[in-house]
């Protein structure tokens, strides 16, 4: 049975309790990602974190070519949900909202995914449209900004795909378009080779630029304030910028980095090999091989932007890097729109 989400999360919708635990889980084409949080009042303003954890499966393995979730990724996804689920459970999580993204919606297999979900965690997992996926992120990243421009550019670069919104600072999303093209597709599509050979970098590229060239029809990409960047590559573009040994969420967040210094960073890990990404102190071991196509991912979408900013005669300087994105959308969604577990929670 597929699964897809009922409704469109709204960050302007209304929390419907004055306070609550709550768990997003997204679950992406490369990571799968926790966040238990609590909600202290109804005006939405802010999540208290209990825990957000990360891991590598690499659920979307091969789905661009054969368009099935292969068992064995399969398997170590729902291992993975089997821990969660523990973590909600001890936690004594109240709601709880499962997102799955670009591979799920790809995969013709994907019943078998989302029925093993809900076996395990006791709610139905969301399919997000790109649509949705692109609102909950926005949601989730301007509910951490301190006093944003408006309107905000959002760039969530992920391993399936790239959702692009522009909306204002209270949460309208003003358009939106989902670009099939991220950090896994990239390296499984073009990158054979490490480093890659210029054939392949230059084929990688104009498969960007088209994907571009279609989101510009849907998103005014010159029309920002301001540009704000998030999820795993833009997070450690950002942190080797910073020059971290250890990864240190509270030093990325807000980082405003200025485009010269994206454009070298995202070059060095495009052409450096697996072992010189590997070596950096807060790389994931996962993260590692498919860094480099998310940071040509990267490379070619700021590019865009900073053209069309310098064509409207109002050159960018910097891009904002958040620590807050689709996992914190999917947490205030479980608020506005709880999903208690059909598990006992205890």
């Amino acid at each position: 049975m597929v699964v897809s989400a009922t409704s469109t999360p709204s960050a302007l919708a209304p929390f419907t309790e004055p306070s609550q635990r709550v768990a997003g889980i997204d679950c992406g084409t490369n990571s799968i990602r926790l966040l238990i949080a609590d909600v202290p009042g109804t005006d939405g303003s802010s999540l208290s974190d209990i825990t957000r954890q990360m891991e590598i499966v690499y659920l979307g393995q091969g789905v661009d070519a054969t368009g099935h979730f292969a068992p064995e990724a399969l398997e170590r996804t729902l291992n993975q949900v089997d821990i969660y689920a523990r973590l909600c459970r001890e936690a004594g999580v109240t709601s709880i909202r499962f997102a799955a993204t670009s591979a799920t919606r790809d995969a013709a297999n994907r019943a078998e995914f989302l029925d093993g979900v809900m076996a395990r965690l006791g709610v139905r997992p969301q399919v997000l449209t790109g649509v949705q996926e692109a609102q909950t992120s926005f949601s989730g990243a301007i509910s951490a900004l301190s006093s944003p421009g408006s309107p905000v550019l959002l760039i969530d670069l992920g391993g399936g795909s790239t959702e692009l919104v522009l909306g204002h600072a209270d949460g309208r999303v003003i358009a939106s378009h989902s670009m099939d093209i991220g950090s896994v597709r990239m390296r499984e599509r073009h990158l054979r080779h490490d480093p890659p050979t210029p054939t392949e970098l230059e084929n990688a590229r104009a498969d960007i630029r088209a994907a571009l060239d279609e989101a510009e029809k849907h998103v005014p990409l010159g029309k920002a304030e301001q540009v704000v960047g998030v999820a795993g590559t833009v997070t450690s573009v950002t942190a080797t910028w910073l020059g971290l040994d250890t990864y240190d969420s509270a030093a990325v967040h807000g980082t405003a980095m200025p485009l010269a210094s994206i454009e070298k960073v995202t070059d060095w890990f495009i052409h450096a090999p697996l072992e010189e990404r590997a070596a950096l102190g807060f790389m994931h071991p996962g993260r590692a091989p498919v860094i480099g196509a998310g940071a040509l991912v990267w490379q070619e979408v700021v590019r865009r932007i900073a053209e069309r900013r310098a064509a409207a005669g109002r050159p960018l300087a910097t891009i904002t890097t958040s620590e807050h994105d689709i996992l914190d959308g999917l947490a205030l969604w479980a608020a506005r729109e709880p999903q208690p577990s059909a598990r006992p929670t205890v």
